[in-house]
């Protein structure tokens, strides 16, 4: 998470160099957030010998077991850990109800609409981790014309395993908060 804090720390300082903004209000939300879950999921294997980054594109999860798979890379596996990083404490979301180890990262930053009015550092709130089921998560599939990408909501079931397996909360978050 550190790395991650330099790593937008040295980009923010460029861009404020050529009067640009911060990256929080270039990119779209959604975009912002793949980038941190992006940017973790290419890090932890660095502090964690035995993972490495899936090099399957769009593979699941977004870690595995190191030499489990042929070149590191596995377009569907049961072993492994799926991340996810969200402005949100909750409604967390993912393609498909399945079992998986889930890691969340749930981040405070600007938004584009906001950078202008409330600038305010990026941090992290807080980091959990477990082990869901298909019970933990609920398909909302998508009607026939839809062009919604099909999405799987985590349950308060799963949330519940995430939050009593908190790894970080900084003093500064509330344990209500999390829980609210």
């Amino acid at each position: 998470m550190d790395e991650f804090l330099r790593f937008l720390g040295f980009l923010n300082g460029e861009l404020a160099n050529r009067q640009l903004p911060r990256l929080e209000g270039l990119l779209m939300p959604a975009n912002f957030s793949s980038i941190v879950g992006e940017f973790l999921a290419w890090s932890l294997p660095k502090h964690c010998s035995n993972l490495v980054k899936n090099r399957y594109h769009n593979g699941h999860p977004d870690l595995l077991p190191k030499g489990r798979f042929s070149n590191d890379a596995a377009q569907h596996a049961n072993e492994g850990i799926e991340i996810k990083a969200s402005r949100y404490f909750r409604g967390w979301q993912g393609h498909n109800p399945e079992d998986t180890w889930l890691l969340v990262f749930v981040f405070d930053s600007n938004r584009p609409k906001d950078v202008e009015y409330d600038p305010r550092p990026f941090s992290f709130q807080v980091v959990a981790g477990a082990r869901l089921t298909k019970d933990d998560w609920l398909f909302a599939g998508r009607s026939a014309t839809s062009r919604r990408t099909i999405t799987a909501s985590v349950t308060r079931s799963g949330y519940e395993k995430l939050m009593a397996n908190w790894i970080y909360r900084p003093t500064t978050v509330r344990a209500e908060s999390v829980r609210s």
